[in-house]
């Protein structure tokens, strides 16, 4: 089992939804990022690990910009993005689009490992 970083709760604003009143302003989600890292260090030296501030910080960024139809687009780009810009080994993106009365949320699960085609 590898060690893990875990992002729980990340609050992401992003323009998202098949019909294009629901993409006129931005709505809220919830971000939930598991990353698979190597051994995590023994020496207390963040460029060790996984800075998971800068993670948080790009990943909103990365959402924010442009609009989507699909959840599932996004929890893909934020996976080959965070694949592609931290040492990390694998990831897990959970999103929660919070769209459906009478619901909680709806969302979508992703894993992705690096060297995986996506």
């Amino acid at each position: 089992m590898a060690d893990q970083i875990i992002i729980r709760g990340l609050q992401l604003r992003c323009q998202v939804g098949v019909p294009a009143e629901e993409r006129a302003e931005p709505q809220n989600l919830l971000a939930h990022l598991t990353l698979d890292v190597a051994d995590f260090p023994t020496d207390d030296e963040i460029g060790q690990t996984v800075d998971y501030k800068a993670v948080s910080d790009q990943v909103r960024e990365l959402v924010g910009r442009g609009e989507r139809q699909l959840i599932e687009t996004l929890a893909q780009e934020i996976a080959r993005y965070v694949l592609a810009e931290f040492p990390v080994n694998a990831i897990r993106v959970e999103l929660e689009k919070f769209i459906l009365p009478e619901t909680d949320w709806v969302g979508v699960v992703i894993e992705r490992k690096r060297g995986e085609r996506i």
